[in-house]
């Protein structure tokens, strides 16, 4: 069984019944919606058209929703209908990114996701969903796509269909008949000015300047809803406070692997940094949950698909070994534990340290990788990148502090040496990404606003102009010379990281989806 809709756009007259009876019935706050009509006009009057499309939730045969929900809050039915539970969602809002179609929103009433359900508590009663019932030219058609005798499976079976973003690969079942490709393409009609009867939200009116020219010149987006980031500052702050505490670590452990004694920045400062960033990283992530009070249950009501569940395990896991290092240090200062003990002690934390710091640091690949509405973030470098930023930032808040604690000689070159390497390996990460072609439109277009549209001058500005500067103060410091401007450079290095976070995070969500 496969419950799906069929709309035939050859008879839609947008008159929005279906956007009514869907509030109505869902009781959907005013400015939200689970279906609405999108109108796309082409041409100028009176050689003019004007296309529908009603848009929602396409119950995906493989869901992105369901895989990356942390406590299962989305979850699919036998029957086939994506629903949620909204008693266990935490409003982390990793739905809104895994869904391609922007059919997800955090209610405002119950600060949970929600989204069409294909009103499964009418079908569970023998009804058709509200939207069908009320439609006046019968336009809406729903039923099971597995049943050949059904009404929907006959006539999408005997007509020409299309689906919304089919290169997703999610398998949707929401098809469409006669629909104009301008109204499914979300990049083929900008939005033009102002909509028929309201004004564009501002995100949708600025990115439509940057967005990829198509064959369909002249489209133009004349009425749809408004789909705000769902990641903000929170998360920009994160990627930065999770690196540099895992970072750090990871450079400490490899100096003691180098032959290095665990003294200067090695042996307080490290451990601490490494506490302190996976604190942070924790309390942005909770603080930045619609329902913070539920945190807990990313454990309790844990979906073993997810990578937002395994990357908590792996927070946890880094701050177990940064909390043991820095509690070992604190032991040595407080006369309770000898320098030999302490070596003891970190030469077997340092085979833990590696690897933890690795996965706290690269995890957040995999759950970018589970949010598949956005295409810039599927980037096969993305793993490799986020442990090379996680050196840089480490390397450069020690080698900043090195200059201020009397760490050897060795070690500042050391620090130096590797900030430098870094940031070389940054650079060429940031050529690769940005200097090769995309995949897809969306991940065209995501970069294009990086590179050359809306965000332009803070990509060469702070992430590489700053990062390349940075690298410069600190090289001298190789050979031994001037450590205060390879301090200065090591500050300067997380500037430009957080620099980078914040068009990469904003950038991957401005390509609408609808």
């Amino acid at each position: 069984m496969r419950y799906g809709f069929a709309i035939d756009q050859r008879t839609c007259i947008g008159c929005h019944a279906c956007t009514v009876a869907c509030k109505t019935e869902h009781r959907v706050p005013v400015g939200q919606f689970r279906t609405w009509v999108k109108y796309v006009d082409q041409g100028e009057w009176p050689a003019s058209s004007r296309a529908f499309g009603v848009m929602r939730c396409n119950h995906c045969t493989d869901a992105p929703c369901v895989a990356i929900c942390p406590t299962k809050a989305l979850f699919k039915r036998d029957d086939g209908i994506v629903d949620f539970d909204s008693e266990r969602c935490i409003g982390c809002k990793s739905c809104m990114q895994g869904c391609p179609y922007d059919a997800i929103y955090i209610d405002e009433d119950t600060h949970t996701a929600a989204k069409c359900n294909y009103c499964a508590h009418r079908v569970d009663d023998g009804l058709e969903p509200a939207c069908v019932v009320v439609c006046p030219t019968h336009s809406i058609w729903a039923g099971d796509l597995d049943d050949p005798g059904s009404g929907i499976a006959r006539l999408v079976a005997a007509h020409p269909t299309a689906v919304r973003s089919p290169e997703q690969d999610t398998g949707p079942n929401v098809f469409y008949l006669g629909a104009d490709r301008a109204v499914l393409d979300p990049l083929a009609a900008p939005v033009d000015g102002s909509y028929l009867w309201a004004e564009p939200d501002p995100l949708r009116r600025e990115v439509a300047q940057d967005l990829v020219p198509t064959s369909l010149p002249g489209a133009r987006t004349t009425l749809n809803t408004a789909h705000p980031r769902p990641w903000g500052w929170r998360v920009t702050t994160y990627l930065w406070t999770k690196g540099l505490g895992a970072g750090s670590l990871m450079v400490a452990s490899g100096a003691l692997f180098a032959g290095m004694a665990p003294s200067g920045v090695l042996r307080l400062a490290a451990p601490a940094i490494g506490v302190g960033g996976t604190a942070v990283t924790g309390g942005l992530l909770v603080w930045d949950l619609k329902r913070p009070e539920r945190f807990v249950y990313i454990f309790t009501k844990a979906n073993p698909r997810s990578w937002l569940f395994w990357g908590s395990l792996c927070l946890a896991g880094h701050s177990v070994v940064s909390g043991t290092w820095l509690a070992a240090a604190l032991a040595q200062s407080a006369g309770l534990l000898g320098p030999a003990g302490l070596a003891r002690a970190v030469a077997v934390l340092r085979w833990a340290a590696l690897p933890s710091g690795a996965a706290a640091a690269g995890y957040t690949a995999f759950l970018f990788g589970q949010a598949e509405g956005r295409d810039l973030w599927q980037s096969k470098t993305l793993l490799p990148h986020l442990l090379v930023q996680a050196v840089l930032a480490g390397s450069g808040a020690l080698l900043a502090l090195s200059a201020t604690t009397g760490s050897s000689d060795r070690l500042s070159r050391a620090l130096a040496a590797t900030f430098v390497a870094a940031s070389a390996a940054n650079g060429a990460a940031l050529a690769i990404e940005y200097g090769a072609g995309h995949k897809t439109a969306q991940a065209a277009t995501a970069a294009r606003m990086i590179t050359r549209g809306r965000y332009r001058r803070l990509f060469w500005a702070g992430a590489v102009g700053l990062g390349g500067l940075a690298a410069g103060l600190a090289a001298p410091a190789i050979k031994g010379r001037k450590p205060r401007l390879a301090a200065l450079g090591g500050v300067l290095g997380q500037v430009s990281l957080l620099a980078y976070e914040s068009v990469f995070v904003r950038a991957g969500q401005d390509v609408p989806l609808s």
